[in-house]
């Protein structure tokens, strides 16, 4: 089964909490902190793997967990790091948000990878909180969650030619005449029911690789029939080769609707070098209409092409014009274009801090920084607490939530942790 669009949940490792304790050694009887860094979280990476040609390997496995990080423990010890989780993809993949939309990644290039979801930063131990005026800390950071998110990856095929026409066109029998390819033919529409790869071996010594997809019909763009969900397959390819059926009832017609889905899905395809491809000129009906399509063509300002597939007559004279429309070798063995990109995203360090009122009467605090901040304190040691409640001074968030309208025993959330507030020292929520 070829498999071009899948959505995953990735959860990348915890960081590994930080220790806070002391030494206990004799002769040493007031030793200082000495609580050791937890490990980071593992975190999930997509790599561009040649060798697949589908995302079939996450048909049945949807979910995917990296190793959390170690705790840290005493004399300093530091956690142990997660293993990062290297999830294979085939090139072309394109990798999206799934509650956003946005696009993370365009992957193309043999090894190319992006990191899908970051792990989890450990906490430090408490040595790192030890100070001139306060030498025995209890304080030690939690570990930080790893990055949850569900992706969607889409597949677009990465070919130097793709062949589109109407079902039945002769495009599958075309394949197998270009190419060792064979792909299932039959006299009747809709037999390609996925996309069919061949590699050309042209007299040069160029080697372009040919994409067949399932044929189109009007309304594909919108979603009709089973070509629309491979429309984007031909976005990457260098040359579009539309097959035409020359004995159907109307060839000029054919010709038409696949160029206007083409537009519809994306009027970029419509500017990609074009050669069109005249079939079946064996039969009397295709031999007859010939003439006419050839001149409407010319006047396209695109070339064409008369063959008969089936029997292999015209074949050679247009490997010839599919040769004139290809690149050098050496520009064929750089991916098409659109070239992967890796989307980066950093965040503002001036990030603003506001304050809503939630539906049951709680303030809700938004900051990313301080949301970051809450996951890495334990609300049970009563000098972290107080310690975050300074991290709320200095970055407004007491302010803002005082000029809200804020007062005792009211319920203030951040991130996923619930607070009540009081006038010093904060409290988790009973």
């Amino acid at each position: 089964m070829f498999l071009d669009q899948v959505k995953v949940w990735l959860r990348a490792g915890d960081g590994g909490d930080g220790a806070s304790t002391f030494r206990r050694e004799a002769h040493v009887p007031r030793g200082g902190p000495d609580g050791g860094d937890g490990g980071r979280g593992g975190t999930i990476h997509l790599r561009v793997d040649p060798g697949q040609t589908t995302l079939r390997d996450f048909r049945y496995h949807h979910h995917f967990r990296a190793t959390p990080g170690g705790r840290g423990t005493g004399a300093k010890r530091h956690g142990k790091a997660g293993d990062d989780l290297i999830l294979d993809v085939p090139p072309g993949t394109a990798v999206y948000d799934d509650a956003s939309g946005e696009l993370l990644a365009d992957l193309v290039a043999t090894g190319q990878s992006v990191v899908a979801a970051h792990g989890g930063r450990g906490g430090l131990g408490n040595t790192h909180f030890a100070t001139s005026t306060h030498q025995a800390p209890k304080h030690a950071q939690k570990g930080e969650p790893g990055e949850e998110r569900w992706v969607r990856l889409e597949l677009r095929l990465i070919a130097d030619i793709g062949l589109v026409g109407l079902p039945n066109a002769g495009k599958s029998t075309l394949l197998a005449a270009l190419t060792a390819a064979r792909p299932k033919i039959a006299d009747y529409p809709f037999t390609t029911l996925e996309p069919n790869l061949g590699v050309l071996e042209l007299p040069d010594g160029r080697r372009p690789t040919i994409a067949d997809v399932p044929g189109l019909i009007e309304g594909a763009s919108e979603g009709a029939g089973l070509g629309h969900a491979f429309l984007r397959h031909i976005e990457r390819t260098r040359v579009l080769l539309h097959v035409v059926d020359g004995a159907s009832r109307d060839p000029a017609w054919d010709w038409g609707v696949i160029r206007d889905e083409l537009a519809a899905h994306d009027p970029a395809l419509l500017a990609k070098p074009t050669l069109a491809v005249f079939n079946k000129l064996d039969l009397a009906m295709a031999a007859e209409a010939w003439p006419a399509f050839r001149a409407a063509r010319q006047r396209d300002g695109i070339p064409a092409a008369a063959i008969a597939a089936a029997n292999g007559d015209g074949i050679e004279g247009l490997i010839a014009a599919v040769a004139e429309l290809l690149p050098s070798a050496e520009e064929l063995a750089a991916p098409p274009e659109p070239a992967g990109v890796v989307v980066h995203r950093i965040e503002p360090l001036d990030e603003p801090v506001t304050v809503t009122r939630e539906p049951d009467g709680a303030f809700r605090i938004h900051s990313r920084r301080l949301e970051r901040l809450a996951d890495r304190i334990d609300f049970s040691i009563d000098e972290s607490v107080q310690r975050f409640q300074r991290d709320l001074e200095r970055f407004g968030a007491d302010a803002e939530l005082r000029r809200a309208g804020v007062d005792d025993g009211d319920t203030v959330r951040i991130g996923g942790h619930e607070l009540e507030w009081a006038a010093a020292p904060w409290e988790p929520a009973r």
